[in-house]
């Protein structure tokens, strides 16, 4: 399975760069960057924690994809 996430196109819709990100949700900018590029799957805290600031649901901004 794989992690996709909407993760980037949330934070620049709300015009955040990644570690105005970071800083919102106690994380390093590094991983907001490897949580984009689906390199890092977050503890559910933070997937929380993210939706929280985007106000929408987990599930809208993270979804696990077989893989092919």
């Amino acid at each position: 399975m794989r992690l996709e996430t909407r993760l980037r196109e949330h934070r620049q819709a709300k015009g955040l760069d990644q570690a105005e990100l970071a800083a919102l949700v106690g994380v390093r900018r590094e991983t907001i960057g490897r949580l984009e590029k689906g390199q890092y799957n977050p503890s559910l805290k933070l997937a929380m924690d993210l939706a929280k600031v985007f106000g929408v649901t987990v599930e809208d901004l993270f979804a696990f994809r077989e893989e092919d």
